[in-house]
């Protein structure tokens, strides 16, 4: 027992050597503390497994795929109605019958092919898998505007970030104008979002999808004209006595006069693929409301509620939405995220396949929220700790950082295909946690496949590291199982009963622990040298 005990902790200090922490991060110290390995040549199919529309409803999904381009892209088994584009990889069109549709997805290059299944589920579910992108707030603020959603957007193609699952870019308040045109609706401000229309059809034609803020308010968090709330000639009355003078005040506004169907007509039109609703949680009619709306645009739009939810209706929150805040806004500081570790677990039984919980948006790379860029606050050990949380508990991946400013380790974090595909996993189970060990703590959740992921945290202030061991008895296991390393894509050997590692202050062990004999999640996609030229 003791040999193996010492081998045990060998193997950890040797998989996971010290870097140097620094008091906050600064982009010129990442190369020192990059784990995740560049892809390589050869195609690699990443991003869900699974996705999810409505009968009838157009289909808007880019496949994911590094390598070396140009790429080809063929499939088996495409359903009536369903488009591939063999250049981008993009599939379109739709299906008027529901039901599922496994296809089989082939990605050739010059250095190797890629296949894996791909299920088209047709009915009433979307967002199948969390949805994964950027929202402006954490940045910009309400210093938004059309060109720097455009940069954004521009830079999550070109970066690469769109080839590992990335695709929503969502627009947060303060866009707003006036209400009218064709449907009496909110229109944007023609000073900061001049043409709506358009930018909808160059974040499409990029690949992309985009998404829009609302509220069932006359004013907004931004104080802007809100939503769906007016008076009785759909105007806003701007009055000493009804500009909300802080936020408990705003549910005021709900009342007999309500646009809600023309905003959405309007939504839908140009094209909008997401919303974010920042929503009284009292008023589930409004909510209810709102989802049936969108149910009936003949447009698949996600529904995410902001604000914080009371716990007391989170079957409600399931039945009516995509996502749901569990708390307050997110800051770039380690106790703003400290305090959505361990927390999360009276959450889990209502999230799934359709409906997640959303901890807020994430904090890495340059934010500044309308106050000018700059490095998250979040220290190298911190970030890996917020990235591996999210995925784990299988959240809303939105990002809130500068998209133009991306340094090599703020990239290296957001395209780890092994970690990110804890987040999409099909069974779309929230990590729990299973073992407390002193301050630090384990999250466990089951896979599709039968593997488990397991984070081992360590979010205390008073030891530089700390030991944990995971025990197969608190996973519910037994014999000998196969333990992986995420972040460094590689396996760390053969272990049974436990696997002990010592965990860096406010830093992280991902895993994922496989029965002994079972291929890896990086061996299971089929790939083959390239074919030979005709």
């Amino acid at each position: 027992m003791l040999i193996r005990r010492l081998l045990t902790l060998i193997l950890a200090s040797l998989a996971y050597p010290s870097f140097a922490q620094t008091a906050s991060y600064s982009p010129s110290d990442s190369a020192a503390i990059i784990l995740t390995p560049k892809p390589g040549p050869a195609p690699r199919i990443n991003g869900p497994k699974i996705f999810g529309v409505r009968p009838g409803h157009p289909i808007l999904f880019t496949i994911p795929v590094t390598g070396i381009r140009p790429l080809a892209f063929s499939a088996d088994k495409l359903p009536a109605g369903v488009r591939l584009d063999r250049t981008t990889g993009r599939l379109s069109g739709s299906v008027a019958k529901a039901g599922e549709y496994t296809i089989r997805l082939h990605v050739t290059n010059s250095a190797g092919r890629a296949d894996r299944p791909f299920r088209l589920v047709v009915g009433e579910k979307i967002a199948l898998t969390p949805p994964m992108g950027w929202n402006s707030w954490n940045i910009y603020a309400a210093k938004i505007n059309q060109s720097l959603v455009e940069a954004n957007a521009k830079a999550m193609a070109s970066s690469g970030l769109i080839d590992h699952g990335w695709s929503y870019m969502n627009i947060d308040d303060c866009w707003q104008g006036a209400r009218g045109g064709a449907f009496h609706a909110i229109l944007p401000d023609s000073n900061v979002f001049p043409d709506m229309q358009a930018l909808c059809d160059e974040v499409h034609s990029l690949g992309l999808k985009i998404g829009i803020y609302s509220t069932p308010w006359v004013e907004s968090y931004g104080h802007h004209i809100g939503g769906s709330a007016m008076n009785a000639d759909g105007l806003f009355e701007r009055t000493k006595e009804n500009i909300p003078r802080n936020k408990k005040q705003l549910p005021y506004a709900i009342g007999t006069y309500t646009f809600l169907n023309n905003d959405v007509r309007q939504f839908t039109t140009w094209g909008f693929d997401y919303l974010k609703y920042d929503w009284n949680p009292i008023e589930v009619p409004e909510t209810k409301a709102m989802y049936e709306a969108l149910r009936n645009s003949g447009r698949d739009v996600i529904l995410s509620l902001s604000n914080s939810a009371p716990f007391a209706g989170a079957a409600d929150w399931a039945a009516w939405s995509n996502a749901w805040r569990t708390g307050g806004d997110i800051r770039d500081s380690w106790n703003s995220l400290k305090s959505r570790l361990f927390t999360q677990d009276k959450w889990a039984p209502y999230a799934g396949p359709g409906h997640w919980n959303d901890p807020d948006m994430m904090i890495v790379g340059y934010v500044g929220w309308g106050k000018g860029a700059r490095p998250t606050m979040l220290t190298p050990d911190e970030q890996y700790t917020h990235v591996s949380a999210w995925c784990l508990m299988s959240v809303p991946l939105l990002l809130g950082c500068d998209m133009t400013r991306l340094d090599a380790f703020t990239t290296s974090l957001l395209t780890n295909d092994e970690v990110l595909a804890l987040d999409q996993d099909p069974l779309g189970r929230q990590a729990t946690v299973i073992s407390r060990q002193g301050e630090a703590g384990i999250m466990a959740k089951d896979l599709e496949d039968g593997s488990k992921a397991v984070g081992l945290f360590n979010p205390g202030d008073s030891l530089a590291t700390q030991q944990l061991t995971l025990r197969w008895s608190d996973l519910g296991i037994t014999g000998k199982y196969i333990v992986r390393d995420l972040w460094r894509q590689k396996d760390l050997g053969t272990f049974e009963g436990e696997f002990s590692a010592d965990v860096r202050r406010h830093g992280v062990v991902l895993v994922t622990v496989r029965a002994a004999g079972s291929p890896s999640a990086a061996t299971k996609k089929t790939t083959s040298p390239a074919p030979a030229a005709d």
